[in-house]
């Protein structure tokens, strides 16, 4: 049995003693308020048999004294006599309706016979002081059959209403007693139980737990082959046994990938780090210019003299152009976040190829006569319509441009387009140079983030190596792909191929 059914099983077993206990505590209470008030019922209605019976005499003996006077006197009762008489009878009636109100089933047939006696009884004396004034009626009062009757019943019903009040205090008594008798042993029995279930319990887990105990100890140790076996439950302990055997295998075999890919990512960090050094060597160059330049700035207004707004005027286009360098590193840094993280999207549009090319060959211009090189550029009539993201066609022809100008002094750079022979629906641009060029591994890697062709790069030519991992994704986003064929000493050749069919293009994406 598993220790899930066993704990379940203990829990239901003491929660059904504790709600035995409880019902018990709660069924003497309701046992002993009813008897309570059975009791009260029954001391009630004796009392009120007692007053009945006093009344009835009060009254007999106020007949019997009227009776003796009317035949001696000619005194008569006034009305009001007579009312308050009619009311002290009326009165007797209500009490004896009450006294069976409170009078117990069994003393029914008790109560219907006193009914009966005590009615005619004061149907007689209601009839006496109706007929009181009128001489002509006779009535014979002396006559105590009916009253003795009525009183003998009604000193019936009091003795067993006694009796009943008598007996249902020692049910009180007995339900008392039952009830915390009852109380007392589901206490103990609870006691008892829970302590014998956890008893049993602790034995069971902790058997279990020590099996568990040294599996983990011969784990972390680093005996994988070790097993855990022999464990007495089909439950939560058994299925934490095998998740360690799974565990231990598992970790044998990660172990093997983790030598393995070791040495990668020992490459790769070598590499980041190589980018991160790239990177902050690339940020404070434009960083220290547009301060440096700032302050310069800042202290020519600060003096007196004249400004000189000439060499203002090329100082702001010199933090101008720092800041555009940093805002182009930045951009992308964020670009390559975003397609590593998978939230770089397309925004499709139509546009000409041609006029793109050539907006980014005329931003490119200033590049070029700084390292005195000749941008040569084919016709691009023949280029058709395209419909994709002009933003990211813009900037991959803009880093592969810049490449090439990076690594060529003194030669010539070329950009050409056409529609590719034999496959329709397809457009190749490309970019040659003249400038240093790339060994067979370097072109391997070239295209990998993070990376540049050669560690001397960097400190040459400088750059983070993001631009041509950029172009690669950027490519493959928009449903086409880009090559090199390169030569050390000879120049590069970077070939773009896109889709220009819209439903090749959707389909590449």
């Amino acid at each position: 049995m598993s220790l899930r059914r066993r704990l379940t099983l203990s829990l239901i077993t003491i929660l059904i003693l504790f709600a035995v206990n409880v019902g018990t505590h709660f069924w003497g209470s309701y046992a002993r308020n009813q008897s309570m008030e059975a009791y009260r019922d029954s001391v009630s209605a004796a009392q009120l048999s007692t007053e009945v019976e006093q009344l009835l005499e009060d009254q007999r003996q106020q007949i019997l004294v009227l009776a003796t006077l009317r035949e001696t006197t000619e005194d008569q009762l006034d009305q009001s006599e007579l009312d308050q008489a009619e009311e002290a009878i009326a009165n007797i009636t209500r009490k004896i309706g009450k006294l069976g109100r409170l009078s117990h089933s069994i003393m029914e047939l008790h109560f219907e016979q006193l009914w009966q006696s005590a009615s005619l009884l004061l149907d007689t004396w209601l009839a006496f002081y109706r007929g009181y004034n009128d001489p002509d009626v006779q009535m014979d009062m002396d006559d105590p059959l009916q009253y003795l009757e009525t009183s003998a019943r009604l000193q019936e019903l009091e003795a067993l209403q006694a009796f009943i009040a008598q007996q249902r205090a020692t049910i009180i008594d007995r339900t008392i007693s039952l009830t915390d008798r009852i109380t007392v042993i589901a206490f103990f029995a609870s006691i008892f139980l829970t302590a014998t279930l956890g008893f049993f319990l602790v034995r069971y887990t902790n058997t279990s737990l020590k099996r568990l105990k040294t599996g983990t100890e011969r784990f972390g140790s680093g005996d994988l082959n070790y097993r855990i076996d022999n464990i007495d439950d089909s439950g939560e302990l058994g299925d934490l046994a095998a998740a360690f055997n799974t565990m231990s295998d598992k970790l044998r075999n990660a172990i093997y990938d983790v030598r393995k890919a070791r040495d990668d990512a020992d490459e790769a960090n070598a590499a980041k780090s190589i980018f991160l050094a790239n990177v902050s060597h690339e940020l404070r160059t434009p960083l220290n210019a547009i301060i440096g330049y700032s302050e310069m700035l800042q202290d020519e207004l600060g003096d007196a003299g004249e400004i000189n707004r000439a060499q203002f005027r090329q100082d702001l286009e010199r933090i101008v152009r720092s800041g555009r360098q940093l805002l182009t590193l930045i951009n992308d840094i964020l670009d390559l976040s975003k397609i590593e993280t998978g939230k770089m999207s397309l925004h499709c549009e139509t546009f000409q190829p041609k006029e793109l090319l050539k907006q980014v060959c005329e931003s490119l211009a200033p590049l070029l006569r700084d390292n005195f090189n000749e941008l040569k550029i084919g016709d691009f009539e023949q280029l058709p319509v395209l419909y994709n993201d002009a933003a990211k066609f813009r900037q991959i022809f803009t880093n592969l441009l810049s490449n090439a100008n990076k690594f060529t002094e003194q030669g010539y750079i070329s950009l050409r387009g056409r529609n590719v022979p034999g496959r329709e629906g397809w457009v190749e641009i490309s970019v040659h140079d003249t400038g240093i060029g790339m060994s067979e591994e370097q072109q391997a890697r070239v295209f990998d983030a993070f990376v540049q062709a050669d560690s001397s790069t960097s400190a040459n030519y400088g750059g983070t190596g993001l631009g041509l991992a950029i172009c690669r994704q950027f490519c493959t986003l928009m449903g086409g792909s880009i090559s090199v064929q390169s030569e050390v000493g000879v120049g590069s050749t970077f070939t773009v191929l896109l889709p220009s069919d819209p439903e090749l293009a959707h389909a590449g994406a």
